[in-house]
C-alpha cells in the first residue's frame, strides 16, 4: 500500500488540541486519584513515590501542549508523538502496579482509539503494535500487585495469556470500527458539501434570469438619456460629416443595446410564467429533449397511465435529482431507455429503465450511498464512485420523494423508481 495513501497525506488529517488536551486531563487525574485512593484508603503498599514522579511529568506535558503549543490543530504527526508519550507513560504505571495483572490496564488500548477515529490508518497501526510490544513487556516484566502478600500470588500461564488476547482482540476491534466510523463518516461529510455546491450552483443558475431582467430595467434608463443626448448633438453639428458618422455609430449602438436589453427583460418575465409550475410530463420532456440533442440513443416516454396531471414548482432539486437518474440511464444504456409516468389521487411514480447491465450485486444494497464503487467487469468503464446517485437520491427525497432500486427492470437494466404522494405538493 502506498504510504500516501496509509498515512492520508493529502487530506491533511488534524487532532484538536483542546480535545486531546481535556482527554489527557481526565487520565492525569485519574490516574492520581486512582493511586491515592489505593494507597491511603486501601493501604496496599507499592511505589507511590515513583507513580507521583511519572504522573508529574504527564501533567508537565499536558501543561506544554495546553500552553506552550499555539496552534489550535495538530498535525498527525505531532498528536501521535503525545498518543505515543502517553501509552509509555501509562505502562510505566502499570509496571510499577503489577503489570498486567493490574485491572487498569486494559487502558492501553485508548491511544490507538483515538488515533483510529481523528488520524490516519498508519498512525493507528504504529499505535497499535506500540501498543502491543508494551502490553508483552509488561506481562513478562513487572512489579508486584499492590499489597503486602502479593509478591506471593502466582497466576496461571493461560490466565496471563488470555489477559493478553483479550486486550489485543479489543484493540484490534475498536481501532477497525473507529478506522470505519471515521472514514464513513469523512465520506458522507463531503458528499454532503458536494451536495451543497450543487443545490447553491441550481439555485444560482435560476435567479441569473431575474437579475439580467433587474439589469435590462435599470440600464433602460442611462441608455434612453444617452440616446437623447446623442440625437440633440447631432442637430447641433448639422453636416459636419467629421463628427456625425460617429454619433450616428453612438445612436445605433445604444439602439441595438436597448433592443438586447428589452429581450432578456421579455424572456425573463415569459420563463417566469412557464417556471411558476409545471407537470412532470413537460418537466420530463424538457429533460429527455436535452439528453436526445447530445446521445443517439432511443428514450420513449409513455405517460398512458398519467391520470393526474398535477402541476409542481420546478424547483432544482427535482430538476438536478431526475436529470440524474435519467442521465445515469442513458450513459449505462446500450441503445434504449424507458420512462413511465404512473399518477393517481393516491401516488405519482416515475419509472426509469434501461437495456443495460442493470446494478450489480456487490452494490445493490449500498446504492444510494456516497463513494462506492463495483467491481463488475461491465460497469468498469463508466462506472464511478456513487456521488452522483447520492446527491440525485438525497435531492428527490427531500423534496418528499420515495426511492426504490432494483437490479433488472422489463428491459434488462436498472430500474429506479421515483413516487410521491399528491398531497406533497399542496405546500
Amino acid at each position: 500500500m502506498d504510504l500516501s495513501t496509509l498515512f492520508r497525506v493529502k487530506e491533511n488529517l488534524n487532532l484538536d488540541k483542546n480535545t486531546l488536551t481535556n482527554l489527557r486531563y481526565i487520565a492525569i487525574f485519574g490516574q492520581f486519584f486512582a493511586v491515592n485512593l489505593v494507597y491511603f484508603y486501601l493501604k496496599l503498599p507499592f511505589p507511590i513515590e515513583l507513580t507521583y514522579i511519572v504522573i508529574f511529568i504527564g501533567l508537565l506535558t499536558n501543561l506544554y501542549l495546553q500552553f506552550g503549543i499555539k496552534i489550535n490543530q495538530l498535525k498527525d504527526l505531532y498528536a501521535s508523538i503525545f498518543l505515543v508519550y502517553d501509552l509509555i507513560q501509562l505502562s510505566i504505571l502499570l509496571y510499577l502496579t503489577g503489570g498486567i495483572f493490574n485491572p487498569f490496564c486494559f487502558l492501553l488500548i485508548i491511544p490507538a482509539i483515538v488515533s483510529s477515529t481523528f488520524l490516519s490508518m498508519g498512525t493507528t497501526i504504529i499505535l497499535g503494535i506500540v501498543t502491543s510490544l508494551l502490553l508483552l513487556i509488561i506481562s513478562s516484566s513487572h512489579l508486584p500487585l499492590p499489597g503486602e502478600d502479593m509478591a506471593l500470588l502466582h497466576f496461571p500461564n493461560f490466565y496471563k495469556i488470555g489477559i493478553i488476547i483479550s486486550i489485543l482482540i479489543g484493540l484490534i476491534f475498536l481501532s477497525y470500527f473507529g478506522i470505519r466510523f471515521s472514514g464513513e463518516s469523512k465520506k458522507r461529510s463531503e458528499a454532503l458539501n458536494k451536495l451543497q455546491e450543487v443545490i447553491s450552483k441550481e439555485y444560482e443558475l435560476e435567479s441569473l434570469g431575474g437579475q439580467a431582467a433587474a439589469a435590462a430595467h435599470s440600464l433602460g434608463t442611462p441608455l434612453a438619456t444617452i440616446t437623447v443626448v446623442a440625437k440633440e448633438l447631432k442637430k447641433e453639428i448639422g453636416n459636419n460629416t467629421e463628427f456625425s458618422k460617429d454619433i450616428d455609430l453612438l445612436i445605433s449602438q445604444t439602439k441595438r443595446c436597448s433592443e438586447i436589453l428589452k429581450q432578456i427583460s421579455k424572456k425573463q418575465i415569459e420563463e417566469d410564467i412557464f417556471l411558476s409550475s409545471i407537470n412532470f410530463e413537460d418537466l420530463l420532456e424538457e429533460i429527455i429533449n436535452s439528453f436526445k440533442e447530445t446521445s443517439s440513443k432511443k428514450i420513449n416516454l409513455e405517460v398512458k397511465d398519467d391520470q393526474n396531471k398535477i402541476a409542481i414548482q420546478r424547483t432544482p432539486e427535482i430538476i438536478y435529482g431526475l436529470r440524474n437518474f435519467i442521465g445515469n440511464a442513458v450513459k449505462f444504456s446500450k441503445s434504449e431507455v424507458s420512462i413511465k409516468i404512473i399518477s393517481n389521487k393516491k401516488i405519482i411514480e416515475i419509472i426509469i429503465n434501461d437495456d443495460g447491465p442493470g446494478i450489480p450485486e456487490d452494490i445493490i444494497n449500498k446504492i444510494g450511498e456516497p463513494y462506492i464503487k463495483s467491481k463488475s467487469k461491465e460497469l468498469n468503464s463508466n462506472s464511478g464512485l456513487g456521488l452522483g446517485t447520492f446527491l440525485g437520491k438525497t435531492l428527490l427525497e427531500r423534496q418528499n420523494a420515495k426511492l426504490q432500486f432494483k437490479k433488472k427492470g422489463e428491459l434488462g437494466g436498472a430500474l429506479v423508481t421515483i413516487s410521491w404522494i399528491p398531497s406533497s405538493f399542496n405546500s
